[in-house]
């Protein structure tokens, strides 16, 4: 999307964090990525559909099948994230968006620009990394 954030002319509007302009801003975002996610999606699949690997050479076969694979992998990763995007288009509407879900705080607008389907903020997310980590490293 060619449209950037200007973060202090949105928070200037009228001094709220997530006002009407934001709002706007991250639904239009937000359903842009959805949508060239699902022009990816059905490409994908029409190419999948009309590959015939009816191919003699076994070498070749295996590299097919394991190049389709990497491609239902993504579609699928693709799925998930839609669902994101799903859920962080119904916290816009309900008044929920940009908030930390762990904390409560605003989540920073630059944080959103750049993820914006984002549920904690910052120093919440580093927490939750860490000690996702040390869980997995016992």
């Amino acid at each position: 999307m060619s449209e950037t954030l200007n973060v202090e002319a949105t928070l200037s509007e009228d001094g709220q964090f997530m006002n009407d302009a934001q709002k706007d801003y991250f639904r239009k975002k937000l359903l842009a990525w959805k949508a060239e996610i699902l022009r990816e999606s059905r490409e994908t699949l029409a190419a999948l559909a009309n590959d015939n690997s009816n191919l003699a050479d076994a070498a070749d076969r295996a590299s097919s099948e394991t190049d389709r694979a990497i491609e239902l992998r993504a579609r699928d990763r693709h799925r998930k994230l839609i669902a994101k995007i799903d859920s962080a288009l119904e916290r816009i509407e309900e008044g929920t968006y940009g908030y930390c879900e762990e904390t409560g705080e605003p989540i920073s607008l630059k944080r959103l620009d750049a993820r914006p389907i984002a549920t904690l903020s910052l120093e919440a997310q580093e927490r939750h990394e860490r000690r996702e980590k040390v869980y997995r490293d016992e």
